[in-house]
């Protein structure tokens, strides 16, 4: 059990598995963040241009709703059955959830690389420092040159 609990923590303290959390955890908070931009910001003034509909509240009723019925003494004989419904604007709003979302994660991703490009850039530009051995093999090179 011990070698078990060994491995595991191996794991999870492994660089890339805390990487990973950190951006999970992230990306869950950037999630309400963008759900709140397109239901509270964004979805508003295109429910206004469309007449004032309100994505969220857009569904197509299959089946109406049956209310509790109740005797004459109050008692309830049948319990109350909820509408089914379709409910095609939560599904609509989602979708603009996701763009939203890819197209943020597309910018970062291409920010990202654009300064792993300028970087890499930057590094072939800047000579290579000779390595130790060739330091030295320089200088012996030299000497035997001298000797000549």
């Amino acid at each position: 059990m011990g070698k078990f609990i060994q491995e595991f923590k191996e794991f999870a303290l492994k660089g890339n598995v805390m990487d990973m959390a950190v951006g999970v955890i992230i990306g869950g908070a950037f999630g309400k963040i963008v759900t709140s931009l397109v239901s509270d910001i964004i979805m508003p003034p295109i429910g206004y241009m469309l007449g004032g509909a309100n994505f969220s509240d857009l569904k197509c009723t299959l089946k109406e709703a049956i209310p509790a019925q109740v005797d004459e003494a109050g008692n309830e004989i049948a319990a109350a059955v909820d509408a089914v419904t379709w409910n095609y604007g939560a599904f609509i709003q989602n979708c603009i959830d996701f763009l939203i979302v890819a197209f943020v994660i597309f910018l970062m991703v291409k920010f990202i690389t654009k300064l792993s490009k300028k970087k890499a850039e930057e590094e072939a530009a800047a000579p290579a420092e000779p390595s130790a051995e060739e330091k030295l093999l320089t200088e012996i090179r030299d000497l035997m040159k001298e000797k000549k």
